[in-house]
């Protein structure tokens, strides 16, 4: 605001002490381009907040079934959040990005290069395909409340070179978006893995954990 109020005390100078018109087009042109640029960082602030990828998850839960599924084992899978915004005042929005190529299998029970393979297979043309569809990206088209921190967001996900609507029920707790999704994989055009003759698959619905913290 001091900036303001110098350049409206310049302004009155130049008037009070008779510049020549040239000059005083040349000040007025100046002082119009230093207010523009002192008000664009307020004009051109998002409403949004980054979401702090370094203190959020998102955890992809894959089920067994099949006739020789207790053989097998369910995965989890750490999908880092590579970019995230939220919007929580005036019209509420969420969005966020994810490599898939770094998808990571996490499962405690198995070995590491059991661990590997079944990563590999997760980035392999036959699932995810990431050399054709390297981004996971979510976008909310309408976030509808359900009570006091609590929401479900519609939106739309971009997921193996497909966009789908999905819904997450969203609920904030100690200072973090916590929630949970469901979504078929053969939606987006995926063939759930088949091992042995098909005796052990994997289910075709899936499960998406999120802990989502915002940077303060």
């Amino acid at each position: 605001m001091e900036y303001f109020k110098k350049l409206f005390v310049v302004a009155g100078v130049m008037a009070r002490e008779g510049f020549s018109e040239r000059k005083k087009q040349s000040i007025s042109f100046s002082t119009l381009l230093l207010l523009v640029c002192l008000a664009w960082p307020t004009l051109g602030r998002s409403e949004g907040r980054v979401i702090d990828v370094a203190h959020s998850t998102l955890t992809v839960y894959v089920y067994k079934t099949g006739f020789l599924s207790p053989l097998a084992h369910n995965h989890e899978i750490e999908a880092p959040i590579e970019w995230g915004e939220v919007k929580d005042t005036g019209s509420s929005s969420v969005e966020l990005r994810v490599r898939a190529n770094t998808l990571r299998v996490s499962d405690a029970e198995v070995s590491d290069d059991t661990r590997a393979k079944i990563q590999e297979t997760m980035r392999s043309a036959q699932v995810l395909d990431v050399d054709h569809f390297p981004e996971i990206h979510f976008q909310s088209a309408q976030v509808e409340a359900r009570g006091p921190d609590h929401w479900i967001v519609h939106g739309n996900l971009d997921l193996h070179g497909q966009t789908h609507p999905v819904s997450v029920d969203v609920a904030l707790k100690d200072g973090l978006y916590r929630g949970t999704a469901t979504l078929k994989q053969t939606q987006f055009g995926i063939t759930p893995v088949r091992l042995a003759g098909g005796t052990v698959k994997v289910k075709d619905e899936i499960k998406v954990d999120f802990s989502i913290a915002l940077v303060k």
